[in-house]
C-alpha cells in the first residue's frame, strides 16, 4: 500500500508536452528527456497494475497467481520483483533504497516537465535509464550549431569546483552534468586532480562536471 501510494499518481503527460512544443524547439535534449518519461511512464503503469491486482488477490477478489505471488515474496523479502528489474533501471540497491532512488529521478523529471524548453541547470546523469543518450544529445546539439559530422565529435569534461547548490545557471557551452562517482580514489578539489581515498571511504562523488562536444584528439 505504501509503495502504490508513493508511485500511483505518477503520470508525465509525454503527450501533452510533447504537443506544446514545435518541431524546431524539440532538440536533441528534448527528445532524451521524453524518452526518459516514457521509459518511467512504463515502469510505473506496471508498478501500479501489479501492486492494484495484489491488493485484490490479498482481499480475496482476485486468484493469486504466480506472477502476485511472486511480486508478494518480493516485496516480503525487500528485493526487487522481476518486471520492475526489466522495465527499470539498471540498479543493484535493495528495495527501500531503489524507492528513494525511483523518487529522486522522477523529481528530476518533473523538473524538466515544468520548462520542457530547457534542461535542468545541472542533469544527474545517473538518474536517466539511458544515460549514453544524454552524452549523445550534446554531440548532436554541437553539431547541428557549428556544422560538424556526429561521428567526429567526442564529448570532453571539465570538472568544475561547483556543488549542485551552487550551480545558478545552464553551461553556455555544452551542459552541467552531475551523479558521477570514482571508486577507490577521490577529487581534490584544491589541487583539482585524483587523490587516494581516505580510509573506509569506497564511493566518493565528482563535482559537477561540464561534458561539452569537440573534435576527436588524432590518436597519437
Amino acid at each position: 500500500g505504501e509503495i502504490l501510494e508513493e508511485v500511483a499518481e505518477k503520470k508525465f503527460a509525454t503527450d501533452d508536452v510533447s504537443r506544446s512544443m514545435s518541431d524546431e524547439e524539440k532538440g536533441p535534449y528534448q527528445f532524451v528527456f521524453l524518452q526518459e518519461c516514457a521509459y518511467m511512464n512504463g515502469l510505473v503503469a506496471e508498478m501500479v497494475r501489479g501492486l492494484q491486482e495484489l491488493a485484490l488477490g490479498f482481499k480475496g477478489e482476485l486468484t493469486m497467481s504466480p506472477q502476485m505471488e511472486d511480486l508478494a515474496n518480493s516485496l516480503f523479502s525487500e528485493k526487487l520483483p522481476t518486471w520492475w528489474v526489466k522495465l527499470g533501471f539498471p540498479s543493484t540497491r535493495p528495495l527501500r533504497s531503489w524507492r528513494a532512488n525511483l523518487q529522486d529521478r522522477c523529481l528530476q523529471l518533473d523538473d524538466w516537465i515544468g520548462d520542457p524548453l530547457n534542461i535542468p541547470k545541472v542533469v544527474d546523469i545517473s538518474r536517466l535509464f539511458n544515460p549514453q543518450s544524454f552524452l549523445t544529445a550534446i554531440k548532436q546539439l554541437c553539431c547541428q550549431m557549428q556544422g560538424l559530422e556526429l561521428d567526429k565529435l567526442q564529448v570532453f569534461t571539465d570538472v568544475t569546483k561547483r556543488e549542485v547548490k551552487q550551480v545558478d545557471a545552464p553551461s553556455k557551452e555544452g551542459a552541467f552534468c552531475s551523479g558521477m562517482f570514482l571508486e577507490g580514489a577521490r577529487w581534490d578539489m584544491s589541487s583539482m586532480t585524483l587523490e587516494d581515498s581516505k580510509p573506509k571511504e569506497m564511493f566518493t562523488q565528482m563535482p559537477v562536471i561540464n561534458c561539452k562536444a569537440g573534435m576527436q584528439m588524432d590518436k597519437v
